[in-house]
């Protein structure tokens, strides 16, 4: 008899265990009571890069000039816009939809809760219930946005990230609370939509996990656009009037503008899910997981942001590739398991910013001796070509082996790039296998064959 195997939450995570386990053999039920792609992809990753680029084509036309050609001068259609996102996001849905249908995985449209070791009650949306037996179950219900307690969320000036793709109206003036990843995003977004942008930064640099040096680029490429920076101030109340915001922050200082929007992480979907009725421990909401996303139930896993590992989709993918195999017996054996250090990532801000394995700095914290080696772009004769020398490429090694431990590109196409040094490190290549490698000339990928070199 096949083996029951029931997902909760059709984000990446729970697409991949539910196509992969239906590959296997099982037999795959998938409850999802929004939309089936997640939430976290297609509502807030997916519209926010659509915007990105949407910003980066007025970017390009903004410097048509320096490219010989006359200067054009483009306006933000929001309206147009949010079709745009809408038939972006319509299509992803059907083509996960039609997947998991090919695949042979049923599909229940509801809230799925766990009421017992092997079963899941599934809620539809009219109030009708079902119960699902289940060898094996999935937590993929993914996150949503924090709120404090001190913001009034109107979603017309004081907005989350999901009233953004795009908000009512062009911000005249946005400030920025949250300076980590989707801050950040969200400053190049608008700026290059026209908005006057503050940021609030609770640090004293943006993006506080990563890399100084690319930290600063990014501030210099900010602060080059007029944007301004409240550094080392915590957000801790806010004032709406008529037509503006004040946003007050623990140090005194004031940011005033016309809209707020609230970047400062998510908090885990976990309730409602029947965990502790039958032992499933959690942390701070989110399910701890063993090096197989093995929950302290045998037959239970949490993948994607529930897991509380790296919030990434790529991530939350492999998760639940890795849980279908490993519930169904394909890792009985010695097997590679997920190393969420090596896991690449990437800020699609201008210039982008992308990263993988270990970093510079933490590798000087940590009293570890590494190799650095950096290329700017500006030695880059396709970065030239195409009128962008920022940023660089950097390359961290063992000095004693040669092996590639990590990497940092910023500059144009970095998410792309980094792909390269991603591949180094997965499989322990060497600095002198990319720099032996013959890559196209003229591109931006010779900076790393240069870097390594």
């Amino acid at each position: 008899m096949a083996q029951r195997f029931v997902v909760i939450g059709g984000g990446p995570a729970g697409n991949q265990a539910a196509t992969t386990a239906a590959r296997l053999g099982a037999e795959v039920t998938l409850i999802e009571r929004d939309i089936v792609g997640g939430a976290a992809h297609l509502l807030d990753c997916i519209p926010s890069k659509a915007m990105i680029a949407t910003g980066g084509a007025m970017n390009e036309m903004r410097r048509a000039a320096s490219m010989g050609l006359m200067q054009v001068e483009a306006q933000p259609d929001f309206d147009a816009l949010r079709t745009r996102i809408a038939a972006i996001e319509g299509r992803l849905e059907r083509s996960v939809r039609s997947l998991l249908a090919s695949q042979g995985v049923r599909m229940l449209a509801g809230s799925g809760r766990v009421i017992a070791p092997h079963e899941v009650e599934v809620t539809a949306a009219d109030g009708s219930t079902q119960v699902v037996p289940a060898d094996v179950i999935v937590l993929s219900t993914g996150s949503r946005p924090r709120i404090p307690d001190w913001a009034p969320i109107d979603g017309h000036r004081v907005l989350t990230t999901r009233d953004a793709y795009p908000p009512p109206v062009l911000p005249e003036h946005l400030i920025v609370v949250g300076s980590g990843v989707t801050g950040v995003e969200f400053v190049h977004m608008f700026s290059a939509f026209g908005s006057q942008v503050t940021l609030i930064v609770s640090r004293q640099q943006v993006l506080p996990q990563k890399d100084p040096e690319v930290a600063a680029v990014l501030e210099a490429d900010f602060l080059g656009r007029g944007v301004r920076l409240f550094k080392g101030a915590r957000a801790q109340g806010l004032e709406l009037g008529e037509d503006s915001v004040s946003v007050r922050c623990d140090d005194g200082r004031v940011a005033k503008g016309t809209h707020v929007l609230l970047c400062i992480g998510s908090i885990p979907n976990s309730e409602g899910l029947g965990l502790d009725d039958v032992g499933v421990e959690t942390d701070g909401g989110y399910v701890v997981v063993d090096h197989n996303c093995k929950s302290t139930v045998g037959h239970i896993y949490a993948a994607g942001d529930l897991s509380g590992k790296l919030p990434l989709s790529s991530v939350a993918s492999m998760q639940g590739r890795k849980i279908a195999e490993h519930a169904l017996g394909l890792h009985a054996g010695p097997h590679r398991h997920i190393d969420y250090e090596k896991a690449a990532s990437a800020i699609f801000t201008d210039p982008e910013i992308a990263d993988v394995g270990l970093a510079e700095a933490d590798a000087f914290a940590e009293g570890r001796k590494v190799r650095v080696t950096k290329v700017p772009f500006s030695a880059s004769a396709k970065a030239l070509i195409n009128d962008d020398p920022r940023g660089f490429v950097k390359i961290v090694s063992d000095p004693a082996t040669g092996v590639v431990l990590g990497g940092s590109i910023v500059g144009q196409h970095a998410a792309e790039l980094i792909s390269v040094i991603a591949v180094a490190v997965t499989a322990g290549l060497k600095v002198t296998d990319l720099a032996e490698s013959l890559f196209v000339h003229p591109a931006l990928a010779e900076a790393l064959s240069d870097a390594a070199d």
